[in-house]
């Protein structure tokens, strides 16, 4: 090539160069206000990327609540919101009946809401699993009896914790499908919950709590992005396992919105930058977030199948229930259930059989997914009163350990019957129990089940019960019954007992007994 042809060919390259920087400098730059979720502080390095290549500086706010009863994300303040999740606000709009409109969301990345186990938890966990995949429903089994004791962000103000809490009462649920209204349950948590030694109102937070107290909790409860970034730091001494449920999990997908309307040229340069090969590689290698870009390959870390995607419920007031089913998770008010069992001489045999064989289920025999949400757990506070014509025998245990349920299943193996049925005079004692726990702890939710396989023949009526009940006051009207109806019991009479104490009959007779127990530990 002579030496004319060489500059003619630099300058065209110049040329070409200078052509493509006037189109870029085109662009305006502009600067967005954006509201952000804490956990996305991590992006702070990658901003001034986006703002060379794409004129558009982002002003990050890391100030994004999750309630669920916020108002419209930043008002008039920003012109993009950037959350870990916008479920909880697209429920808002569809529930607000066209008050709220519904922004333009983009998901820019995902990471599922996982457990990270100390080690020697998760080697005993997995010991114990079957084919050593550990489920939501053996976390709960775990917390119930002491083992899994963990820390989780507040569900009322955090969109990972409610994630988690979706999670759990989905895998609860046992349906497989995203939940509907009849499967928010009352009880079925509250094993789970007695496990949360921890919480924070977000995930950041929570995280600096559970470094600054070792040995308070063993299992962190937070997306797998944040467990990989702190196995990758230098915080712990030891990297945390991290488990993913197999029985589902909820994603986040990190979702950029578009509040102003005024601003869709911006917002489509920093989306479109966003989801480019290049950006979405560093995103993963930075902050250990999944890829949406398909054309990008997961980093070794992440190619852990995440196997049941949960789905999020269709419904705020779901999530609402749900959320204040859960309560405060730093309240560590336990339940109190007081059992009154029918031990008339018709319950000799395979009845008999039936109901030991249900508390020795509840008592964590049963390997179910359901027994394991549905049993006993530490802390509850537990009464069996046995009856017959008359109350034979009463006693009340605090879940401590083994060495109480013990107390209360010999209690139920070794009791002797009676020849009669005073199904009245057995459930009137159960409320004068009842009332005194609830004047004694008035934050104790107190519920009362009562199993019988026959008829009213001994003892008081049931107007005198009613009568009885009334005059215990507001106390005893905040505790239900749930009547079992099992064998030849009177299903109308109990029935009404239901009704006039604010519980629900249900019958065992369609399933089991033991299925009954677990039902009424749902207490829908």
């Amino acid at each position: 090539m002579t030496r004319l042809r060489r500059a003619l060919t630099a300058s065209l390259a110049l040329a070409l160069l200078a052509g493509l920087t006037s189109c870029t400098r085109d662009e305006e730059p502009v600067t967005l206000r954006v509201l952000a979720s804490p956990e996305l502080a991590d992006l702070a390095p990658l901003l001034d990327d986006l703002e060379q290549d794409t004129g558009v500086e982002l002003e990050m706010d890391y100030e994004a609540g999750a309630d669920l009863e916020g108002q419209y994300p930043g008002g008039t303040a920003y012109d993009l919101a950037w959350l870990a999740s916008d479920r909880s606000f697209q429920l808002r709009v569809q529930d607000s009946e066209g008050r709220l409109s519904r922004p333009e969301s983009t998901p820019i990345m995902r990471s599922p809401v996982v457990v990270g186990l100390e080690p020697e938890v998760a080697d005993k966990l997995r010991e114990a699993a079957p084919e050593g995949r550990i489920s939501w429903a053996d976390v709960a089994d775990a917390a119930a009896e002491g083992t899994v004791r963990f820390a989780m962000a507040d569900p009322r103000h955090s969109d990972t914790g409610r994630a988690a809490l979706v999670g759990v009462a989905t895998a609860a649920a046992g349906t497989g499908r995203a939940l509907r209204a009849e499967d928010v349950s009352c009880d079925r948590l509250r094993g789970f919950r007695s496990g949360q030694t921890l919480t924070a109102p977000g995930s950041r937070a929570l995280i600096d709590a559970y470094l600054s107290k070792p040995g308070e909790t063993n299992a962190l409860i937070a997306h797998e992005a944040e467990l990989l970034a702190l196995n990758a730091g230098d915080r712990r001494a030891e990297p945390l396992r991290i488990v993913h449920p197999a029985d589902g999990m909820v994603l986040s997908d990190f979702p950029l919105l578009l509040l102003d309307q005024e601003q869709r040229e911006a917002y489509g340069r920093v989306v479109d930058w966003l989801l480019s090969a290049g950006t979405q590689r560093e995103l993963m290698e930075r902050t250990f977030r999944r890829p949406v870009n398909p054309d990008v390959e997961p980093s070794e870390p992440l190619r852990t199948d995440v196997g049941n995607a949960l789905s999020f419920p269709d419904s705020l007031s779901i999530v609402q229930q749900l959320v204040t089913d859960y309560g405060d998770p730093r309240s560590r008010t336990a339940d109190q259930v007081v059992f009154v069992l029918d031990f008339s001489t018709s319950m000799r045999g395979e009845r008999m059989a039936g109901l030991r064989a249900a508390f020795a289920g509840l008592s964590g025999a049963d390997d179910t997914s359901t027994g394991k949400f549905a049993r006993f757990y530490l802390g509850e506070r537990l009464t069996v009163v046995r009856f017959g014509g008359r109350v034979l025998e009463e006693t009340t245990v605090t879940v401590r350990g083994d060495a109480d349920l013990r107390t209360l299943n010999q209690l139920v193996a070794d009791g002797g019957y009676d020849d009669a049925t005073a199904v009245w005079t057995a459930l009137d004692r159960g409320y004068r129990i009842a009332t005194a726990a609830v004047r004694d702890g008035p934050a104790r939710p107190v519920a009362i089940v009562l199993m019988t396989d026959g008829e009213n023949n001994a003892g008081i009526g049931y107007e005198e019960f009613l009568r009885r009940h009334g005059a215990l006051g507001a106390d005893a009207r905040a505790v239900p019954t749930f009547p079992v109806l099992f064998g030849e019991a009177d299903a109308a009479a109990l029935k009404r007992a239901a009704r006039a104490t604010g519980g629900r009959m249900v019958d065992a007779g369609l399933s089991s007994l033991s299925d009954a127990f677990k039902e009424i530990r749902g207490c829908h």
